[in-house]
């Protein structure tokens, strides 16, 4: 078994932060603003936001570093040989609101933790992934998001993808509504084996596919005309992502009940949304379609002329 490098994990971790604020403030021609900020209890983070850029109205890029002595009682609930163990756990989440309704919302995350007793064998695993929701679907956008994802996992067996990718369409998932939040990509979480080495490599491969695989999706969309009608469809679709993130989103949940950074945590919410009471799409609409064609389970990287 390899042994477990805590501090690699984090140098590769904040040069991802880094990498990834640098190419979309090139994309976008504006920085990110850097909040770094300390957590009562133990570690901290760096806060990089960008609002109110040209391409981009909000986006988030945080990194954490959190540490304690004793988990939150719904960590140790799940996994009760936690108890009793200190704790560290470390991550990139980012999530970028563009503001033309025809280039979608893109969220990543990628993360380690780990818990450990004197005498025993250090508890870790790594978790993450990457899902792209799209206000307005375009076969093209999916099929190179999905393709591209499927490239970060297959150096490490052909059964990773399809599992990662409904592991994806299951997790973000809103039960309420009986709706996908977007069309998916990668999901992972307690990935801990064959070995330490083995799934630092996966969870680097796909940190690293990001940007390849959102970037293209940019410039393709970003000088799309678009007017009141799409952009009020834009924000009816973003109170679906507040509520997934809310009331589902795992790292949401643990971040406000670990002691995290609220403003840190709450960054991926967009900057403007909306609920409309009873709102159906019009029959035969583009805003229809996306219900009827993307909001649902598809073989993006296969799609065939009789899936089309």
């Amino acid at each position: 078994m390899s042994q477990v490098d805590v501090q690699a994990v984090k140098t590769y971790l904040l040069a991802l932060q880094d990498q990834i604020c640098q190419s979309l403030s090139e994309v976008d021609g504006h920085g990110f603003s850097e909040d770094a900020w300390q957590r009562e209890g133990g570690g901290g983070g760096r806060t990089r936001v960008l609002a109110e850029g040209q391409l981009i109205e909000k986006g988030g890029v945080n990194f954490s570093h959190v540490f304690g002595d004793r988990l939150p009682a719904s960590a140790t609930a799940h996994r009760p040989e936690l108890a009793g163990r200190d704790f560290q756990a470390m991550g990139v989440s980012l999530v970028i609101h563009p503001r033309n309704p025809y280039v979608p919302t893109s969220h990543a995350n990628v993360r380690f933790f780990i818990a450990e007793k004197p005498g025993e064998e250090p508890v870790w695993w790594f978790g993450g992934g990457f899902d792209l929701t799209p206000y307005y679907g375009f076969d093209e956008d999916c099929q190179h998001w999905h393709a591209t994802a499927k490239a970060a996992c297959e150096p490490f067996g052909a059964e990773i993808y399809p599992k990662f990718k409904t592991w994806c369409d299951e997790y973000f998932y809103l039960k309420h509504r009986q709706e996908p939040r977007g069309v998916g990509g990668l999901f992972f979480d307690d990935l801990n084996t064959p070995d330490f080495a083995t799934a630092f490599a996966l969870m680097r491969s796909i940190g690293d596919s990001y940007l390849p695989a959102y970037l293209p999706i940019i410039e393709r969309r970003r000088d799309s005309a678009y007017g009141e009608r799409q952009r009020d469809f834009q924000l009816h679709r973003r109170g679906r992502y507040v509520e997934f993130n809310l009331v589902f989103d795992r790292g949401t949940l643990f971040g406000l009940q670990s002691g995290g950074r609220t403003e840190s945590i709450l960054m991926s919410l967009p900057p403007e949304v909306r609920w409309s009471y009873d709102w159906a799409p019009e029959a035969g609409s583009e805003e229809a379609r996306l219900y009827e064609r993307y909001l649902v389970p598809r073989d993006w990287v296969n799609l065939t002329e009789e899936n089309h």
